[in-house]
């Protein structure tokens, strides 16, 4: 074999070796797309350049580019073969038409199949329809950017990137925008302004965690992800899936682009070379364009001379709050509403984390500090009590306890008073434990916790300087923060309803499912009101059932009821969620419910006070015996004649005896 001959051979080897690579069935990378191993459907073509070209101005049409061979990734048939970690990243481009009107975006999506022939252009990116939207048999992940705000799917805004399964209702989302190292905060990005964008994709298995990441092309990978969402895809994907791109345009169009794409299965997909990447087509500057380039400043400078004359007047209204002399003595737990208005954008209902009885919730970035925060706003028309409830937030105030939500302060404008706390960002845990698209809680986080409201109520009882009542315990007033731990919001916030005038609430304060019997008759808020909540509360986290949904039992059983009967008969498999799949310690379990029972009991005088629980959940004490045929149905007036007997020392009993008139403050000066 001669010289050239035997160089010849070499350099088509080499040549094998670099596209065998190119199609790994577990990884592989263009830096533009001639040659790829790719199916297009719809509009979808390649430049001569290597630009991969999604859609074009057309309206109401669909493009896709798939990767040809199937990506193994649920191999749930063999427990030998986990679950795999894998990432992706790509750089995109969205050129729109219309200034300030996008077409509807594009996403990157993996799906079992490369046929999307009944799905539908425009709002539903061409990966769903109408009838299947939404569907769990859909098992399609997506990472969404999309130009174009839509109600129907809750949509954030207009320029933001989701993460969707099964459909366009984003499990989450959040307006573009990347961490800036150097500056130390996001910086927003326009999906649509024509500039190449670079997109990562991260799963962990093990943690069950999806970060996606946006940024510039021309940037290194922030270190902080947009979005970071806990998932677990082994129960999404299945064990063939097809991986690629979907876009659509709708009334108005964009021109969607890919200028690179890197993918690896089984770990970090490597980095696309930037400089290699095919460029975009020169942007075209429209006439409706150059008209706007025009009649604009003549229009701007119309509209400057009225506004400039109306601007004071405007803005003096729009944050006058309302202040009395009294206030003074509280001025450092005083908020302006004008900072307040600014941080939660105007109150968008983008920024809407919630509503309950008390009002709605927002989340807010304060300026200059940076500070995350939740604002909740209560309408409150009635001066009666007002200078007495701004006292009792002032008290509030000086509570810290790690398992309460910290009230940093207020403010008041016409007629509603605005409370501000900190900012919890894994939001409530009612969401963990009853939503369908959040994923299930843990029993070692459901546990940690239970006891740490526990905690949190024994120091509102008893270890503050005054006794604070909550009078509202239940999971959508437990709040979790970064780490997942447990914190009572809400706190001593029923005094409200006693200053207030509102017609539609009732004198007695609280939420169907927690209320003791007690309350119906003599409605006097007490320590002992609040332990059978807790103990409601605690069968509701293990059982993962709202005491208020109990589909299947006999009328008028409460949950309490059902518990005891099933742990009469020793049914306790038929009590624990089973979302928690068997993952549990039973002796925990056990604990859990045998003091949610002794909590929840009808007898007053049967209930522990905190200090108890704490001692019981933290081992310190045995749980006394109790007599489990009493229901809290039976509970009626006629049996507060017979005294029950029980093992507990009469102490207690007289601790939770100590009520609160609806006439009294529910914060007690000393003890």
């Amino acid at each position: 074999m001669g010289s050239s001959t035997r160089i010849l051979f070499c350099l088509t080897m080499l040549s094998n070796i670099h596209f065998s690579l190119a199609q790994d069935e577990n990884q592989f990378i263009y830096n533009g797309f001639n040659g790829a191993n790719l199916h297009l459907d719809g509009v979808a073509k390649i430049h001569p350049n290597g630009l991969l070209q999604l859609t074009n101005t057309s309206i109401l049409q669909k493009g896709y580019a798939f990767y040809k061979i199937p990506i193994s990734f649920n191999t749930s048939s063999s427990a030998l073969i986990p679950f795999p970690s894998f990432s992706t990243n790509f750089v995109f481009a969205i050129v729109s038409e219309t200034p300030d009107m996008g077409g509807k975006g594009l996403a990157f999506a993996i799906s079992p199949s490369m046929d999307f022939s009944q799905a539908l252009a425009s709002q539903y990116m061409g990966l769903f329809n109408i009838s299947n939207n939404g569907l769990p048999t859909n098992h399609v992940l997506a990472i969404e950017l999309d130009t174009v705000r839509n109600p129907e799917f809750e949509d954030i805004n207009d320029n933001h990137v989701g993460i969707d399964v099964n459909g366009l209702k984003s499990v989450e989302s959040a307006p573009a925008a990347y961490f800036s190292s150097e500056e130390g905060k996001n910086i927003s990005l326009m999906l649509s302004n024509g500039d190449p964008m670079q997109l990562w994709m991260d799963y962990d298995a093990a943690k069950n965690i999806l970060n996606v990441t946006l940024a510039p092309i021309r940037s290194l990978k922030p270190n902080r992800p947009l979005l970071s969402t806990p998932i677990d895809l082994s129960q999404v994907l299945l064990e063939n899936m097809y991986v690629g791109f979907s876009s659509a345009t709708g009334p108005t169009a964009s021109e969607h682009y890919v200028l690179g794409w890197s993918f690896n299965r089984t770990g970090p997909a490597q980095n696309l070379e930037t400089s290699k990447l095919p460029q975009l087509p020169p942007k075209r500057k429209s006439s409706q364009k150059r008209s706007i380039n025009i009649v604009l400043p003549i229009a701007a400078t119309v509209v400057l001379v009225i506004f400039i004359g109306a601007v004071y007047f405007i803005r003096k209204k729009k944050y006058e709050e309302v202040r009395e002399d009294w206030e003074t003595e509280y001025g450092p737990q005083r908020f302006s509403y004008k900072n307040l208005y600014i941080a939660t954008k105007d109150f968008k209902e983008t920024e809407l984390l919630g509503a309950g009885g008390f009002g709605k919730v927002y989340r807010g970035t304060l300026p200059n500090s940076n500070l995350q925060i939740a604002v909740k706003r209560v309408s409150h028309d009635s001066k009666q009590g007002m200078k007495e409830f701004i006292a009792e937030i002032a008290s509030m105030r000086r509570l810290s306890h790690r398992n309460l939500v910290q009230l940093l302060g207020y403010c008041r404008r016409k007629g509603e008073l605005l409370l501000v706390y900190d900012y919890m960002p894994n939001g409530s845990l009612d969401k963990f434990l009853f939503s369908r698209i959040k994923q299930s809680l843990s029993w070692f986080h459901r546990f940690r916790v239970l006891k740490g409201v526990a905690s949190a109520l024994l120091y509102l009882h008893e270890e503050g300087e005054q006794v604070v009542l909550h009078r509202d315990i239940k999971s959508s007033n437990v709040l979790l923060d970064a780490d997942f731990n447990g914190r009572l919001g809400d706190f001593g916030l029923a005094r409200l309803y006693d200053h207030g005038t509102n017609p539609q609430t009732t004198h007695v304060v609280g939420t169907v499912g927690y209320l003791a019997p007690e309350l119906s008759r003599n409605g006097k808020a007490t320590i002992g009101t609040d332990v059978f909540a807790f103990g409601v509360f605690m069968l509701e986290v293990a059982c993962g059932r709202r005491p208020t949904d109990l589909q299947g039992l006999p009328e008028e059983q409460s949950l309490a009821d059902w518990v005891r009967s099933c742990m009469k008969r020793g049914a306790i498999l038929d009590i624990i969620d089973p979302k928690l799949e068997g993952k549990y310690l039973i002796e925990e379990m056990e604990l859990v419910l045998k003091v949610g029972l002794l909590c929840s009991h009808p007898f007053p005088a049967m209930r522990p006070n905190m200090r108890q629980v704490m001692q019981y959940l933290d081992g310190n004490a045995n749980l006394p015996e109790t007599d489990s045929s009493i229901s809290t149905s039976s509970f009626t007036p006629s049996n507060e004649a017979s005294e029950p007997v029980f093992s507990f020392s009469s102490s207690y009993g007289k601790r939770s005896a100590h009520s609160v008139s609806s006439n009294e403050s529910i914060l007690h000066k000393g003890r």
